[in-house]
């Protein structure tokens, strides 16, 4: 049955519906395990939020360069495009519970070091660019062993689904109170402070992981060579039209519409003439958006519909791009954010439950870094392409134009689903596995007029 959701998870969901409200939506957390790398990545992602915040005002303010802001975000995320695949292959080959341990105190070490420039007083430019980079490879190997080692903190499959949407409320409470948090301390003792605070919030999470227990891990025996592990990882990927369909989409989301969150410090401060506290708003808007959505998929039962919901989202994303472009308005500009945020969250995460319900176990890693590559390595070209038109036509229009691409992204996958439905289909009823991901696909076709 490999790593795919079967009729355990059927079981489970059935048996979900019976829970209370408040049960079903943190059921994932009954699980010792999972409980464990929730509540240390929640202190975590709460340090990390607030070092981005502080990062962006910092380069903003030392160079008042919208390009400068997205050649950081390209610099930081670039490297996992190119070493998201071979991460992958070694987290399908090495142990993923000990690589995250050390890709996690990679990371600690690095805001240490940024902490220390700052506070010494010392910090330029290119040691930000430096350091970007240097935590971009260690998130190269990272992500795509964490999202892969998700599963293995549940036992069985039945509230995996339950697990990714939390994993994704967890990030994005952590996105809630981290700006908000960043905003207010940096207009009062000032960013070094920040990047302390986040390294120090590691010791949290490598703590949890410390206290996880899996067992004994035992390497695959005659494994083949990395380079044909990484060529079977791509065909097993692209063959499937559905994986090949939500990974483009997630790639075109990611040019065209995540650098929105770029440009934050330049509507911050030109736009809506505000400080580092207006900044930590508005991020705050958004990831409380993101938090809903997070938490509405934790709530739910069955995967059944994410197609359809992942074209009405996407299209509520596209929408909500649009309609803060055009605000200069402190207050509507966070409802807007509220929205684009729920919007981009329920998207992303429908996409990762979808794939994670796909995948055999022994891909699931190689699987995770194609959609590391589409989420977070083509978010740096299109941080770097958002920043370099802000620059010459401004940061409303350039997320304006964003907005616009995403919605006819939305429409494209739309117009995909009937053909994905026959695809998956077949597949799902000759191997026996949750057909709620079948129907989601094709749920959204049932809303097209007939004759």
């Amino acid at each position: 049955m490999g790593g795919r959701l079967s009729s355990e998870a059927i079981r489970g969901a059935e048996g979900g519906a019976r829970e209370s409200g408040v049960s079903r939506t943190l059921r994932a957390l009954r699980h010792r395990n999972f409980r464990l790398f929730f509540f240390g990545q929640s202190i975590s992602l709460i340090g990390t939020w607030m070092q981005q915040v502080a990062m962006s005002w910092l380069v903003y303010r030392l160079t008042e360069s919208a390009f400068i802001l997205g050649m950081v975000t390209f610099v930081g995320n670039i490297p996992s495009f190119l070493i998201a695949p071979i991460a992958g292959v070694l987290a399908d080959r090495w142990n993923r519970h000990r690589m995250v341990v050390a890709t996690q105190t990679l990371s600690m070490v690095m805001a240490a070091a940024l902490a220390a420039l700052v506070l010494a007083g010392v910090v330029r430019v290119w040691h930000i660019l430096v350091l970007a980079g240097l935590l971009g490879v260690v998130n190269g190997f990272d992500v795509p062993a964490r999202q892969s080692l998700l599963v293995r903190l549940v036992d069985g499959p039945a509230d995996l689904a339950n697990a990714i949407a939390l994993n994704s409320s967890m990030f994005n409470g952590a996105r809630l109170v981290g700006p908000a948090v960043a905003g207010v301390l940096v207009g009062v003792v000032g960013e070094g402070p920040v990047f302390a605070i986040n390294a120090a919030s590691y010791l949290a999470v490598i703590g949890s992981l410390l206290a996880i227990d899996l067992g004994e891990w035992t390497p695959t025996a005659g494994r083949p060579s990395v380079l044909s592990t990484l060529r079977e990882g791509f065909r097993y990927g692209f063959g499937f039209a559905p994986i090949r369909s939500i990974l483009l989409l997630l790639a075109l989301l990611s040019l065209v519409g995540m650098p929105y969150l770029v440009l934050m410090p330049v509507f911050a401060s030109d736009v809506l003439h505000g400080g580092p506290d207006m900044l930590g708003f508005l991020m705050g808007s958004a990831g409380f958006g993101a938090l809903a959505g997070a938490l509405y998929l934790a709530s739910r039962t069955t995967v059944r519909g994410l197609g359809r919901m992942i074209g009405i989202s996407t299209t509520l994303f596209g929408a909500g791009l649009i309609a803060f472009s055009r605000s200069g308005t402190p207050w509507l500009s966070m409802a807007l954010l509220f929205v684009t945020g729920y919007g981009m969250m329920v998207t992303t995460a429908s996409m990762n439950t979808v794939l994670q319900t796909l995948v055999d176990e022994d891909k699931r890693g190689r699987v995770m870094s194609l959609y590391t590559m589409a989420f977070m390595g083509v978010a740096p070209i299109g941080a770097l392409a958002a920043g370099s038109l802000a620059s010459r036509i401004g940061a409303p229009a350039t997320v304006l134009l964003g907005g616009l691409a995403v919605i006819l992204a939305a429409f494209w996958f739309r117009r995909r689903l009937p053909a994905l439905r026959e695809q998956v289909r077949p597949i799902y009823e000759r191997l026996g596995i949750l057909p709620e991901v079948a129907r989601g696909l094709q749920s959204a076709t049932e809303l097209r007029p007939k004759g």
